[in-house]
């Protein structure tokens, strides 16, 4: 189990907030606003009203023995800024930070957070991928050029064993999962010698090159 501290509660924050602690998580949440506060308390470790960017309320909440910080402040760029400058003076490692703007970002990466995340960016890029790609049914980006894919099995592909395909050697993409849509089943790391069908559909991962090339396959 990890504590986590969440500073910031609109709709980003409350719903780390929530899926953090109900996988078991130990999370304290920090808002300025006190009934947003109270709808999340029962579902929490700790729900306190205060300044998320004063590193004296940070400590008292127990934020200096956080093993994770994620900061979702709105529009208010200063306040991330201050959040994260505190969360670092409190020698919390890994910070995660919504951002709202190019500039946000650019700002949060000089400051060495872990990640930024950009909600609307991210929803965005991933339909433009799926609109785009008619092979493709869903789209996660994992990181930075990294992403995993849920795509329908090409005409090409149906038939053959995985083995057969080479997809590592041929795409540089790997099937994390496969899902039999007949049967309804989801199988992880499938058997290199199972035969694709084409009403099968793959989970696969790899960089957004290599998926959107095979994406485009027929």
């Amino acid at each position: 189990m990890k504590r986590f501290v969440v500073i910031g509660l609109g709709n980003f924050g409350f719903a780390a907030a929530e899926t953090l602690s109900t996988s078991g998580h130990d999370v304290i949440v920090v808002d300025t606003d006190e009934e947003v506060v109270d709808r999340i308390a029962p579902i929490v470790a700790r729900a306190v009203v205060g300044d998320g960017t004063d590193m004296t309320t940070l400590q008292r909440v127990g934020a200096a023995d956080a093993d994770v910080g994620v900061i979702s402040t709105g529009d208010d760029i200063t306040a991330s800024i201050l959040a994260t400058m505190a969360l670092h003076d409190l020698s919390v490692k890994s910070v995660y930070v919504k951002v709202v703007s190019r500039e946000h970002d650019r700002v949060m990466q000089r400051l060495g957070v872990t990640e930024t995340i950009f909600p609307e960016r991210d929803t965005a890029n991933a339909l433009a991928t799926r609109l785009s790609g008619t092979a493709l049914l869903n789209y996660v980006r994992l990181g930075k050029g990294l992403s995993i894919q849920e795509m329908a099995v090409p005409d090409s592909w149906s038939g053959q064993t995985i083995r057969d395909l080479k997809l590592r050697q041929y795409y540089d993409i790997t099937i994390v999962a496969l899902h039999d849509m007949l049967a309804d089943v989801i199988v992880p790391s499938p058997n290199p010698d199972y035969t694709l069908k084409d009403s099968d559909t793959l989970l696969v991962a790899g960089n957004d090159e290599a998926l959107a090339k095979a994406a485009q396959l027929k």
